[in-house]
């Protein structure tokens, strides 16, 4: 007997509850959700079962050995792992709906084997005669019934042609047609008896090429809802792989996208705009910025959002694998093709495929993802027909896909279609007034991952931070926080604790370097540059100030609005 825990009783919480209360072998001890009135949680009141609003209750329940957790959040799922007694199981709330998904799946094919291993007895016991044969018309089959009907014996009657035996009868003029005959009065060849058949193709492989035909010389209600069934065992595989295409989803919001910068706002309005159109995007920007983030809103924003959401890293597949990742590929294709395989372009359909670094993508393969673009339909390595496919392309890269273009490693007319609509993320170092944020939402996060109660990072610390130019981008900002979080001991990090953590650079000052920057960034380096030489103590900063032509005040609220120093 399993003992279960349920954390989260919301939709998918509650489904798993459902299900697994009528399931043998299965006892539900308690379960958990803040929300009182969810409706998984009025279900377990009214079935007796325990209920309590702290998920951590849960964990002193005696003899609980799987943790079912259905609310998505990772803290809950860490204190879970932390917290649960030694032996039991902390298992997902998806990972379960999937679970039971594949269970009822398996369920229907091992029904679908019995009937198969009934089919003979019923073809034996029937009273209408039946005969199957092959595309070159040599009889396969008799049933006992089509012995007694015709009076010869299977022996004989096995291996003959009906081309031959009975070319006017309703088997041989389906495997001429290739199409169901219905109500056909023929003889049996060889006999004088008279019959009325019905006949029709056996079909067969994922391609439903016709193998061969079956006859019956009644009607044929009992043969073919048989032969209906063992068809859909073909479509259960096939759905049972469309399924583990949809536990892939989008993870993030157009909320998860922080920053005031107008050049990043910009792109987010774009990317709103455009989220629910099936046209193909092309996203643009340095490494670290963003850009899965962004594609993954632009799905969770779109009617896409409820179907999958596929990604594919262009440069971390083996180049000889990347036709059969992309399009699939059927059974005998190539050595170790056992079975046919799916695609990601067939694992998204009505969904979205992201293809990040899509300016690493080989050349050869790059005509074959233009003809899908254009012609919305793949074909399988090893496969002689197209299917269409229904999917919104979004591509990503860090490199300049021009040079590539004039180096002749990135196709021209690809690169068109891809940039249908193009957006371009501004690296870190060209919006250093988001970096408070970025570094407060990620001091949050880490905070809540690895139990810690730091407050912040000091004036000086977030102005080195403003400092440093960043080539890692919001990837490499983020590990600078987690280290700094996992490496200070008080509750405020210092400039001092991010010394070994970062190569900051040591900014020359001077204005004698060329580059062009904004009237910001130029008084915030000649504020840096007065208090440098002045000194930060008041009687610094008052020369400071004169020195730049503006009151003390003025001085102390643009040292506060660019976080250079205290300002005491």
């Amino acid at each position: 007997m399993h003992k279960i825990a349920i954390i989260g009783l919301g939709k998918g919480g509650t489904v798993v509850y459902q299900t697994l209360k009528t399931t043998k072998n299965v006892s539900i001890l308690g379960v958990a959700d803040i929300d009182p009135k969810a409706s998984g949680a009025l279900l377990a009141k009214r079935d007796g079962v325990f209920f309590t609003t702290d998920f951590t209750a849960l964990l002193a329940l005696p003899g609980v050995d799987i943790f079912i957790e259905a609310t998505g959040r990772s803290e809950v799922r860490e204190k879970l792992l932390a917290l649960k007694p030694a032996g039991a199981i902390v298992m997902d709330g998806k990972a379960a709906e999937l679970m039971l998904t594949i269970l009822d799946e398996k369920r229907q094919l091992i029904e679908i084997k019995n009937i198969k291993g009934e089919l003979d007895a019923i073809l034996n016991s029937v009273q209408e005669g039946i005969a199957v044969a092959g595309m070159d018309g040599t009889v396969k089959y008799v049933n006992p019934s089509f012995v007694k009907i015709s009076g010869i014996s299977a022996k004989d009657r096995i291996g003959e042609n009906t081309f031959r035996s009975s070319p006017d009868g309703a088997l041989a003029r389906c495997l001429r047609t290739r199409q169901p005959v219905f109500g056909r009065r023929s003889v049996i060849g060889g006999t004088d008896i008279e019959v009325v058949s019905n006949a029709a193709p056996i079909l067969a492989g994922d391609k439903g090429e016709m193998v061969g035909a079956v006859a019956v010389f009644q009607p044929l209600t009992d043969v073919m809802r048989l032969m209906d069934q063992l068809q859909r065992q073909s479509r259960l595989l096939e759905r049972l792989s469309v399924k583990f295409g949809e536990v892939t989803s989008a993870k993030y919001s157009f909320d998860d996208v922080l920053g005031a910068d107008p050049a990043l706002r910009q792109v987010v309005e774009v990317a709103r705009k455009i989220a629910d159109t099936n046209s193909t995007v092309l996203v643009m920007g340095e490494s670290g910025t963003g850009k899965e983030l962004i594609a993954h809103a632009i799905h969770n924003t779109s009617s896409r959002r409820s179907f999958p959401f596929i990604r594919v890293n262009c440069a971390a597949i083996p180049e000889t694998l990347l036709e059969s990742e992309f399009f699939g590929h059927e059974k005998g294709a190539f050595t170790g093709a056992t079975e046919s395989k799916m695609g990601k372009f067939e694992l998204a359909n009505r969904g979205t495929i992201f293809l990040d670094e899509i300016g690493d993508m080989p050349h050869q393969l790059q005509g074959k993802l233009l003809r899908v673009l254009q012609e919305r339909e793949i074909e399988r390595v090893g496969g002689t027909r197209p299917k269409p496919v229904d999917v919104r392309v979004i591509a990503a890269t860090n490199r300049d896909l021009a040079k590539l273009i004039a180096a002749g490693t990135f196709r021209e007319d690809l690169y068109y279609r891809l940039k249908v609509i193009e957006l371009t993320i501004p690296p870190l170092r060209r919006r250093k007034e988001d970096i408070p944020l970025l570094v407060e939402n990620a001091l949050a996060k880490f905070n809540r991952l690895l139990g810690k109660r730091i407050r912040g990072f000091s004036a000086e610390a977030l102005a080195e931070l403003r400092r440093y130019d960043w080539p890692g981008n919001l990837r490499e900002l983020e590990n600078v926080v987690e280290r700094a979080v996992v490496t200070t001991d008080g509750d405020t990090i210092t400039a001092a604790k991010l010394g070994p953590l970062v190569d900051l650079p040591k900014r020359d000052l001077s204005l004698r370097d060329t580059e062009i920057m904004t009237f910001e960034e130029m008084e915030r380096r000649l504020i840096e540059l007065a208090v440098a030489k002045h000194g930060h103590n008041l009687e610094g900063k008052k020369q400071a100030a004169a020195a730049l032509g503006i009151s003390l005040a003025t001085l102390y609220n643009k040292l506060r609005r660019y976080g250079l120093g205290d300002t005491k």
